[in-house]
């Protein structure tokens, strides 16, 4: 008896021993180990509380700058959502380390280190941190967006094929017939008010963009897909809120409300993905149907019952299907949305549009083949995605050591991208970086491949790239030949990082009918 609890007594302690040494080692070696290593290169920057870092600096800096709208529309937003770069850029150089928590990240702006870093040469050994996983483990999980290494390589190369060639072309149709309902719905809504009508247009564009992804990779209906949106919505708010608390894997030092409600959103979100599961499953065994379906959700289903090493789990499908249920139509409806606020600002630019539109299309919606040809719609987009990024921070971090241009790079260290930043800065391109001018991408030049990141960049770029540029021509072609939109008087500029770059209180316009 005293043998066995001596055993447990002595279990009990090397236990205790590996956690303080693993505390020990998380928030005060390694910390220190990364902070010397990169003072010595001559990068400093703000001191780091204990435990949380700079991560109240970072919250109250925030909240003080999206406290109020914006006075007028004006695309300088920088302040606005990262003022604390704005901040200690100019303390310490646009070069600079900073504490989220007990990680530290290292500010990076050069683009040809950010294009180095990002190539093939770095994707084995650099990723999502621990603490970047922890925080959206009950959201998207371990999909594509998350995944590291081996299981990320294998992951994107199940995932790929379906954002390209044949199959890319087939959505067509659906991205056809889901715009036409909408704009039904926009012009009976127009009808109603008497021939000019104010909508949230972001609402209309969320519902479209929701209708397509479900139709063309999950083999559902919006109406069935809204209420996953509906839950994914709000994990995504409670998500961003919990990311200015500290992760540790501790219940008492998180705070409840957020655990509870995650979890419970988690669970709703799960149970009506299996409900679309089993229904594709269900069609398979039964002969209605000879395959899993076309879209994505049947690649990942026949991938469940391959016998490698990497298959995927029923669980890790339904992180794929949250990471695209979300990626798949929130970026996509934000990027419209903007750009519509855009257009309806800049009426001459939104003109020029419809020119192209219906000198290449005529009022048919476009074909796969007429798209490439709306050349200055394409440049309008990119101007779009410059000045309001979805994604507006690009962090990654570094598994081992490495050599970075002359910079020497510890394991441990993330390098923090701020893709807004890079992407409003004057030095890079010109004095009217805040300003709506898609003529700067009339030439294919080096903003195209260093300097413009909507999508990231090298083997971890955004795999729907080209899904959501021929999403977003369609649906802005078609909506140039059925109105023409000005932006109301009672919108308010108040752009908002909520994980995503939205507009709080959504993008009031005017409809006008074009054509009767």
């Amino acid at each position: 008896m005293a043998t066995a609890v001596a055993a447990v007594i002595s279990a009990l302690a090397f236990f205790l021993l590996a956690a303080a040494w693993s505390i020990l080692s998380s928030y005060y070696l390694t910390p220190r180990r990364i902070r010397l290593a990169m003072e010595k290169q001559g990068v400093r920057g703000p001191k780091p509380r204990f435990l949380v870092g700079n991560l109240p600096d970072i919250a109250a800096l925030i909240m003080k700058s999206t406290s109020a709208d914006m006075p007028a529309i004006d695309h300088n937003i920088v302040g606005r959502l990262l003022p604390h770069y704005q901040l200690w850029s100019k303390l310490y150089g646009k070069r600079f380390v900073f504490w989220y928590g007990s990680e530290p990240r290292l500010c990076l702006t050069d683009t040809e280190l950010i294009k180095e870093f990002l190539s093939s040469k770095y994707v084995q050994i650099s990723g999502k941190s621990w603490l970047q996983l922890q925080g959206s483990k009950h959201f998207i999980g371990q999909g594509l967006l998350m995944a590291n290494g081996n299981k990320w390589l294998h992951q994107r190369h199940v995932v790929a094929p379906a954002f390209m060639g044949e199959k890319l072309k087939n959505h067509m149709g659906y991205m056809v017939e889901c715009t036409k309902k909408t704009i039904s719905a926009l012009s009976a809504a127009v009808a109603v008010a008497g021939g000019n009508k104010e909508v949230e247009i972001g609402e209309y564009l969320t519902r479209l963009t929701g209708d397509i992804i479900s139709r063309t990779e999950f083999d559902s209906s919006y109406e069935k897909g809204k209420q996953i949106f509906h839950f994914l919505t709000r994990l995504q708010s409670l998500t961003a809120q919990s990311s200015r608390h500290l992760w540790i894997p501790a219940g008492r030092f998180f705070p409840s409300k957020f655990r509870r409600e995650i979890k419970s959103l988690k669970k709703q979100v799960e149970k009506l993905l299996m409900e679309i599961i089993d229904s594709r499953r269900d069609s398979k065994e039964i002969g209605r149907s000879s395959s899993y379906g076309k879209g994505l959700l049947g690649m990942l289903l026949a991938e469940t019952y391959k016998k490698e090493a990497f298959s995927y789990t029923l669980e890790l499908v339904m992180d794929e299907c949250k990471t695209f249920f979300f990626a798949g139509h929130e970026t996509s409806a934000l990027l419209l949305t903007w750009t519509v606020m855009l257009l309806a600002t800049n009426p001459d630019w939104q003109e020029k549009a419809r020119s192209e539109v219906q000198q290449i299309c005529g009022y048919q919606p476009p074909t796969a083949d007429q798209l490439p040809k709306l050349t200055l719609l394409q440049m309008i987009i990119n101007e779009s995605l410059r000045l309001y990024p979805p994604a507006t921070l690009l962090p990654r971090m570094a598994f081992e050591d490495m050599k970075l241009g002359e910079l020497h790079i510890p394991k441990g260290l993330s390098i923090w991208i701020p893709v807004l930043a890079i992407h409003h800065d004057e030095e890079i391109w010109g004095r009217d970086a805040h300003s709506f001018n898609p003529d700067r991408f009339a030439a294919r030049s080096f903003a195209m491949t260093r300097h413009f990141l909507p999508f990231a960049s090298g083997p971890r770029n955004c795999v729907g790239q080209a899904y959501a540029m021929m999403e977003a021509k369609v649906i802005l072609a078609m909506l140039l030949t059925s109105f023409s939109f000005t932006i109301s008087e009672n919108y308010r500029h108040a752009p908002v990082n909520v994980l995503t770059l939205k507009p709080k209180h959504g993008v009031l316009v005017y409809l006008k009918p074009l054509r009767n």
